[in-house]
């Protein structure tokens, strides 16, 4: 098993690709045959497909936080009378709807969680769309995202609570950036300088969800993600490098999350989520659920 981003891309040399590499390890360590490991991963793109279509058409979550910007965003492309890419716009609006049902407690497919689940998902299906990929395609581009994730859960976190939304939606940037990059043609080396811009210019990035839920700011922060994933990939297929090694740099974001006091880290003790108007959120949701509670 590939301990560092280093030995990910020495291995993918000698196995043609990071997804392949991804495939073997997985083979190797759970025993399953390509066949079945490949059905499992098409079951969970099939997931980010039909959570997309499902946020796309209108939800509303349970506390009525978040809901309907991916329709309001789908509406505004429709328009063609945007300032940025319909490509990025896309990911944007995916990556949202993944997360509006998410809060609305529909099925998701969590990668690498569940409060960032919209970046990928966002990024792959907009790459869908503007490069005609074919299925086998999309499944490289998830087993390649869950290769670079790996390495970053092993040696850094994916956990809000343990590291911040760096651990989270920079984690998920950073993973569909690197995945970008490779069925854009990208080397591995690519991808790996993918990760390192991605997650240098995500660290830092508290946790501090308004009123403890996974809606307010998580559902637009992975709309920045998806945005951020197409920005690294394309620097990194200029050429442009990370002076700091991206081993480095997950390594940066774990000592990081570690000195990120706890009120930062999905505590809803601090940021936004001890703003005046969160505060006063945070009463009307949980007066109204005690109240619920009190008649039953």
């Amino acid at each position: 098993m590939f301990g560092s981003i280093e030995e990910l891309v020495q291995l993918s040399k000698k196995h043609g690709s990071v997804a392949e590499t991804m495939i073997h390890e997985e083979m190797v360590h759970s025993g399953q045959t390509r066949e079945k490991i490949a059905a499992h991963m098409k079951q969970n793109l099939l997931v980010m497909q039909q959570s997309i279509d499902k946020g796309i058409a209108g939800v509303t979550s349970v506390t009525k936080l978040t809901g309907g910007d991916a329709k309001r965003m789908n509406d505004y492309i429709q328009k063609e009378n945007f300032l940025s890419g319909k490509t990025i716009l896309t990911a944007v609006r995916n990556a949202i709807a993944v997360n509006e049902v998410n809060a609305q407690m529909g099925l998701i497919c969590a990668n690498p969680t569940a409060g960032s689940a919209g970046v990928v998902a966002g990024v792959l299906t907009a790459a869908t769309e503007a490069m005609n990929l074919t299925e086998a395609q999309q499944l490289d581009f998830l087993f390649t995202a869950g290769a670079f994730g790996l390495v970053i859960a092993n040696n850094a976190s994916i956990s809000g609570a343990a590291g911040g939304c760096q651990a989270e939606i920079g984690s998920s940037s950073a993973m569909a950036s690197a995945a970008l990059v490779a069925i854009s043609g990208g080397t591995p080396e690519d991808s790996a300088h993918a990760v390192a811009i991605t997650l240098k210019n995500m660290m830092g990035l508290i946790c501090d969800p308004v009123a403890g839920l996974v809606e307010v700011p998580c559902v637009k922060r992975n709309a920045l993600g998806a945005s951020q994933a197409y920005i690294s990939a394309d620097m990194a297929l200029a050429g442009i490098r990370s002076v700091i090694p991206p081993d480095e740099v997950v390594d940066a974001m774990y000592k990081v999350g570690l000195q990120m006091p706890s009120s930062f880290k999905e505590t809803a003790e601090g940021g936004l989520a001890d703003t005046p108007t969160a505060r006063k959120l945070e009463q009307q949701i949980f007066h109204k659920e005690q109240t619920k509670t009190s008649i039953h």
